[in-house]
């Protein structure tokens, strides 16, 4: 990747996670193995209700020793919330730093060469997209520094050409493609983009997340779609030889992304969507779920 831009992403939050307790007390809440956590490696997780639905998706790295937690800024005050509830006696101190640090995309990997790669950038961290190395990577610097971005030779760029790359790739933005309360995990990838761990133990909604894995229950996912046409909106319902196919989520341009039936999806399919023509297209990073014995 040669793309030298780093594109502000304002709508991000953080959250920090300290105390001895805090990586212990993440682990039995969300999907991703927490001991995975270090200076040198970031992870893509979930925090799913206790019937296994999407609630939140959040990056999880190390900073200065302690847990950061990058998260959808507008909902970070949910997600505070409902990780508040769960601290008991846990010796634990949960802090909004949103304010105090800026997060930006670049879709050049700095010099990383795998997925949730970390290191040192100015007064920052910089680390590899933990789904996907070809996402780019996420800088995390304190909000005053701009110095390390025109340091290392970066520019302003705009985020419709980060929009585009993630839509292109097929990757979900948080509420914006996955419903809340609704979604599985599964449909969206969260297995072959490493946001969930099979073998670390209990965590809340393992049980569905499992079964939906063992019995080869996915039967739709979050697929790119090339659209012809006014782009529908999100929520639209797609159309298959005029019966439901799908659910249009977010778009850029003449491409965007949508939850698609596995059942209508067959070479060279196109679907219908408030009056624009949507043709599907399979990443070469995801894999079509066969059944498993547990």
């Amino acid at each position: 990747m040669s793309d030298n831009s780093y594109i502000p992403l304002p709508e991000r939050g953080l959250i920090k996670v300290e105390g001895p307790d805090a990586r212990t007390y993440l682990q039995g809440l969300v999907s991703q193995d927490m001991q995975r956590v270090s200076a040198q490696n970031a992870v893509y997780s979930a925090f799913l209700s206790p019937q296994g639905k999407f609630l939140f998706d959040f990056f999880v790295f190390e900073f200065n020793g302690t847990l950061m937690i990058d998260c959808e800024g507008e909902r970070r005050a949910d997600l505070f919330k409902r990780l508040s509830m769960y601290k008991l006696r846990s010796d634990v101190q949960l802090s909004d730093v949103s304010d105090d640090f800026a997060v930006y995309g670049v879709l050049n990997n700095l010099g990383l060469s795998e997925r949730g790669q970390c290191k040192t950038f100015g007064t920052g961290i910089v680390y590899g997209d933990p789904r996907l190395i070809d996402m780019g990577c996420r800088l995390v610097l304190p909000s005053d520094d701009l110095a390390s971005l025109e340091d290392a030779g970066l520019s302003a760029g705009d985020f419709s050409t980060y929009e585009h790359r993630r839509i292109e790739l097929g990757l979900a933005d948080g509420s914006r493609d996955m419903i809340v309360d609704k979604a599985l995990l599964l449909e969206n990838g969260f297995e072959e983009l490493d946001g969930v761990n099979f073998s670390k133990g209990c965590f809340m909604g393992q049980e569905l997340t499992a079964r939906t894995r063992y019995r080869g229950l996915v039967k739709k996912r979050l697929l790119p779609v090339k659209i012809e046409g006014t782009a529908p909106q999100p929520g639209t319902v797609l159309e298959f030889d005029g019966r439901e196919a799908g659910i249009m989520r977010t778009s850029v341009g003449n491409i965007g992304l949508a939850l698609v039936r596995l059942d209508k999806l067959v070479d060279g399919a196109s679907f219908t969507c408030d009056g624009a023509t949507l043709t599907p297209r399979v990443p070469d990073w995801v894999q079509f779920q066969e059944k498993q014995d547990p």
